[in-house]
């Protein structure tokens, strides 16, 4: 059983939110996702369901059309096949852990890496 902590897997990219992975195997994927002011993972609908806790900082979650703020403790899911997407508070970073089943597949990641490349969050 993999173990780790939140300062063990700490690593922020001033380009884009960093995703350190902790597990993954064809069932279920987990990350640690940490934030800077103001970055994202853009809003896209893959075929798995995801948790997402928050651990420290301030943002929103996108669940279909609805904008979740989130801060500290809170914990938001999001079925599978619904628009998603997490973003920082322009003013601190965020620290998330994310839990997806299945994991999405490279394709259904797809829209994440074009609204990176294009700097949108709801692409």
């Amino acid at each position: 059983m993999p173990a780790t902590d939140f300062d063990a897997e700490r690593a922020y990219d001033e380009e884009q939110f960093s995703a350190q992975p902790v597990f993954k195997n064809d069932r279920i994927k987990v990350v640690c996702g940490y934030f800077e002011p103001g970055q994202f993972i853009p809003v896209h609908a893959p075929g798995s369901d995801v948790t997402i806790c928050v651990r420290s900082g301030t943002g929103v979650v996108r669940e279909g059309e609805t904008e979740h703020a989130v801060e500290p403790d809170d914990i938001v899911v999001v079925e599978a096949d619904v628009d998603r997407g997490i973003r920082a508070s322009e003013d601190e970073r965020l620290e998330a852990l994310l839990v997806t089943s299945p994991p999405p597949t490279d394709a259904e990641h797809d829209p994440v890496r074009e609204g990176l490349r294009r700097g949108v969050f709801d692409p």
